[in-house]
């Protein structure tokens, strides 16, 4: 057993007393982290940089009369926005006009009806 590993050893000296040392490269050694970095960067971050500014371009847009779902799955109605204002007021019931205020972030999504979307790609 021990001539083996005797074997291993001498065949790993061997190996390196031959002369087939390579210099040390720091950049042959960084290139798979900088690939990680890339392909972290065109995955993950670019992405959500896109989402984030669809959502922000979609609170720029909202309006009175806007269909709205909150992060937390509140269904409501727009009833009051300003520009410059954190807050919206939504009418969340139609019958005893409920109306909750929100913060602009908490909106998830604008609901499109099918009616106006076919009239205006018309």
């Amino acid at each position: 057993m021990n001539d083996i590993f005797g074997y291993w050893f001498v065949f790993a000296q061997n190996d390196g007393a031959a002369g087939n040392q390579t210099a040390f490269d720091p950049f042959g050694m960084m290139m798979p982290l900088i690939a990680i970095g890339f392909l972290f960067y065109f995955l993950m971050i670019m992405p959500e940089r896109k989402r984030r500014r669809k959502h922000e371009e979609m609170l720029g847009k909202l309006k009175k009369n806007d269909r709205i779902v909150t992060v937390g799955g509140i269904y409501g109605t727009v009833v009051n926005v300003q520009k410059d204002a954190e807050d919206v007021t939504i009418k969340v019931d139609e019958n005893s006009n409920t109306r909750i205020r929100i913060t602009r972030g908490s909106i998830g999504q604008v609901i499109k009806d099918d009616a106006q979307s076919t009239s205006k790609e018309d």
